[in-house]
């Protein structure tokens, strides 16, 4: 680089350090599939906390909840790799007591307290839709490392779980009383959309394409190269045995984070089309995703 030429300013990249997060994204920020001229600054943070980053318009890219980004669609644009997105991983309700799912059921219920891992992540969308009749008060907003010890205690009558708690809830004493991944797919016969990656719209668009091609070739290289990523993967996986850092990857990296496709994208305007018609996310009919916006911007 020429020494009058100032090196390019870093655009913030956020995702969390769940396996696989940091397994799609190494490569990337490794600069083993660089974008030209682009650096990054990383910012590794719960899904919950990238959300509420979205929502101040403070990052440039980020993973984010798919409920989150229903009400951000006019700010920020959705990148066709990284998602998590499949069938089988959806979110799990548990509790201590297979009496809850019945307390659970009945609308005139309304002292069952639920732990959920953030007002606006998917797995709390899918249980609004699940579940219409519960109060907002009823939904106990904690971390979503959080949930499973305050569901055993007794702190909260049922736990809304996610990320690795789907590997290890039963060793809290604890029990699936709904799958709300099985629940969406045999209710709308439609893959269950869980995050997604997201770019700023007023990013220039060659950009924006060019940050969605390179992360598809992330998520490739790190499906083709598993070893490159393993060190990175352990270093931010806390102290997650590698028995579910793999378990975890398996269930949420799959062809649709590649790329989305025709299946995928029908999965996730299925998703919004079922909150807008339950009044949970407001309409939006403009471009969804990055291929579809003009060149003009």
């Amino acid at each position: 680089m020429p020494e009058d030429q100032a090196a390019p300013t870093p655009l913030t990249l956020g995702y969390s350090s769940c396996p696989n997060d940091t397994f799609m994204f190494h490569a990337m920020v490794s600069g083993r599939t660089p974008v030209a001229g682009m650096r990054w600054d990383v910012i590794m943070e719960d899904i919950e906390q990238l959300n509420q980053r979205a929502f101040r318009n403070a990052v440039d890219v980020t993973k984010i909840s798919f409920h989150a980004y229903g009400q951000l669609r006019h700010r920020y644009v959705l990148l066709s790799s990284g998602a998590a997105l499949g069938r089988g991983c959806g979110p799990l309700l548990v509790a201590g007591q297979e009496e809850t799912r019945e307390r659970l059921s009945d609308p005139g219920n309304s002292s069952t307290r639920i732990a959920i891992p953030g007002w606006n992540t998917s797995a709390t969308l899918l249980l609004r839709l699940y579940a219409p009749h519960l109060k907002r008060e009823q939904l106990v907003e904690m971390q979503f490392d959080r949930i499973l010890a305050s569901t055993a205690s007794g702190e909260v009558d049922a736990g809304l779980i996610i990320h690795e708690s789907r590997f290890t809830y039963q060793k809290h004493g604890l029990t699936s009383i709904v799958d709300l991944g099985e629940w969406w797919e045999s209710e709308f016969d439609l893959e269950i959309p869980l995050g997604g990656i997201v770019a700023r719209r007023d990013l220039p668009v060659e950009l924006i394409r060019g940050i969605d091609e390179t992360l598809g070739q992330s998520v490739k290289y790190a499906r083709s190269h598993p070893e490159d990523s393993r060190s990175y993967v352990c270093q931010h996986a806390q102290e997650m045995s590698t028995e579910v850092q793999q378990a975890h990857i398996d269930l949420y990296v799959n062809d649709f984070s590649v790329a989305l496709g025709e299946q995928g994208e029908r999965a996730v305007r299925g998703f919004f089309n079922a909150a807008e018609e339950r009044g949970i996310l407001p309409r939006y009919d403009g471009p969804l995703l990055a291929h579809e916006l003009s060149d003009l911007g």
